[in-house]
């Protein structure tokens, strides 16, 4: 049985909100806290993934404000995403922690390790990117249509997360599959969440005056970072991984062939070993 399937949903009341959580994977380590995309859930995140990254360390999945079982509502920007995530981890005691952020959650997991460097140890992330910047390019047209849909069905998946190839579709295909497993998944967001989060993503992204972009600050981001992003990311464009790599002071980047947005689930085994290994590296230098 898959642990991140039968993982039970904890929970801690912080300030008068309910979050949900789940840990689990190995005993010692320093735990791993996932930082969920636009939309996503605890449920929403890869078993064939989890599972593999969990077999050498602590995982802990969560919900922030307002998405599955956690209670309040959703934050309106990057920034108190970032705070409360801090607040949750100081509850459950799991710092000093590494963090993988997905594209909102790579938003999250920079503003996180900006403002509380002493909590954050190493960085991934994954298919995201800084913010307003020089080079940094928008989600590509056929996005927009899609990601406030009531429903995300399969079809949307695919067409936001996953190449058109064969080996794309089948990926997507799979990975839909696998995520479904969960018998008691967590309801779906709301279109209040939507709502919320897409603000969050115009304001990180310079639609709002001033904003709360990392791009500006990457230079003080000083823990390693692994940055990956597939061949062709329709949501958060490649090239935006590319510009983070070379802004970070402590970074590497990897980019996987014939994928897109949700690389990770697609090269699920080598990316968890990636992630495994530079989690588990002692040095403070990263591979070029």
């Amino acid at each position: 049985m898959s642990e991140s399937i039968s993982a039970p949903d904890l929970f801690v009341t912080v300030d008068g909100t309910r979050f949900a959580y789940r840990w689990f994977g190995t005993d010692d380590g320093v735990p791993l806290v996932f930082l969920s995309r636009f939309r996503g859930t605890m449920d929403d995140w890869d078993p064939a993934l989890i599972d593999r990254i969990a077999s050498e360390r602590p995982v802990i999945l969560f919900d922030n404000e307002g998405i599955g079982r956690t209670g309040g509502r959703t934050a309106s920007t990057v920034t108190a995403m970032a705070d409360i995530a801090a607040t949750f981890i100081e509850a459950i005691k799991a710092g000093p922690v590494d963090v993988l952020g997905f594209s909102l959650g790579g938003y999250v997991a920079q503003r996180l390790a900006l403002r509380r460097p002493e909590l954050v140890r190493r960085v991934v992330l994954a298919a995201t990117g800084p913010g307003a910047g020089e080079g940094v390019l928008p989600s590509e047209p056929q996005v927009a249509p899609l990601r406030a849909i009531p429903d995300m069905g399969l079809d949307a998946l695919r067409v936001l997360f996953f190449s058109e190839s064969d080996a794309g579709v089948r990926a997507g295909d799979e990975h839909w599959e696998r995520t479904h497993r969960r018998v008691d998944r967590e309801p779906e967001v709301g279109a209040d969440v939507i709502d919320q989060q897409i603000a969050a993503i115009r304001n990180w992204s310079g639609g709002v005056e001033g904003g709360d972009q990392a791009y500006p600050e990457l230079h003080a981001l000083e823990q390693p970072v692994l940055v990956a992003n597939g061949s062709r990311d329709v949501m958060i464009p490649t090239i935006n991984s590319y510009i983070l790599a070379q802004r970070l002071p402590n970074a590497e980047l990897h980019v996987y062939p014939d994928s897109g947005h949700g690389f990770l689930f697609q090269y699920h085994e080598e990316f968890a070993s990636l992630v495994n290994d530079f989690l588990n590296r002692s040095e403070t230098t990263s591979a070029s």
